[in-house]
């Protein structure tokens, strides 16, 4: 197994234990275990395969729904020895995006010989199956935290880029990008790096415009 595919796994096995960690959160029985694991850990690389127009990885490889449902099943029955699951779901979720940006990246340029695209894929890989996770599970979407999310898979996609770009091997290409995606989200959760929010005065509420339009009449 080389490493990139032991990226693959390993991003797939951690997005599905984040997953299933929501699933414990909201008290679900073990179908939403299942189920939330599956959307996490295989949402991300079927919207990835669906734009290089390739074959979707996990059905013609069903490994990828099997860990998924091991992992819904060994968090069903030990996420109550976890007591700060948000924060446990958070740094699993920084190894993941780390994994996937990678993998993401690696996969794109070796189908389309784009670095854009390939940035474009590791960062929609690494990001998309928790933003699925966070919308359907009504936990508060990883978009919307002060630190830096996307950015951190863009980090990690870009190294890989240049990575290649200066002929590491594949595997060390790898290596570097996941440890820029994780160093980059790992100090985000640890130090509260973000990035300079929008600071001007916030568009006007549907209510506001309405009021003004009422007033104008």
């Amino acid at each position: 197994m080389t490493l990139i595919q032991f990226l693959d796994y390993a991003g797939v096995a951690v997005f599905a234990a984040t997953g299933a960690l929501s699933a414990s959160r909201k008290q679900l029985d073990i179908v939403g275990f299942a189920f939330l694991a599956g959307i996490t850990g295989i949402g991300g690389g079927t919207l990835r395969d669906v734009i290089l127009n390739v074959p979707v990885f996990w059905i013609g490889n069903h490994t990828y729904v099997l860990v998924c449902v091991a992992m819904a099943v060994l968090v069903f029955f030990t996420a109550h020895m976890v007591e700060s699951r948000w924060r446990l779901l958070l740094w699993l979720d920084a190894i993941g995006l780390a994994a996937f940006a990678a993998m993401g990246t690696a996969k794109g340029l070796a189908i389309t010989g784009s670095p854009v695209v390939a940035i474009i894929t590791g960062m929609l890989t690494a990001t998309f199956g928790g933003i699925l996770r966070d919308v359907i599970s009504g936990e508060p979407s990883v978009l919307l935290r002060p630190e830096v999310y996307v950015s951190a898979a863009g980090a990690g996609a870009v190294a890989y880029v240049l990575a290649d770009w200066f002929l590491a091997a594949p595997g060390m290409a790898a290596t570097i990008a996941f440890a820029t995606g994780f160093i980059v989200r790992g100090g985000a959760l640890w130090f509260g790096w973000r990035l300079s929010p929008y600071k001007t005065r916030p568009g006007r509420s549907p209510e506001e415009i309405s009021q003004q339009s009422s007033r104008r009449d």
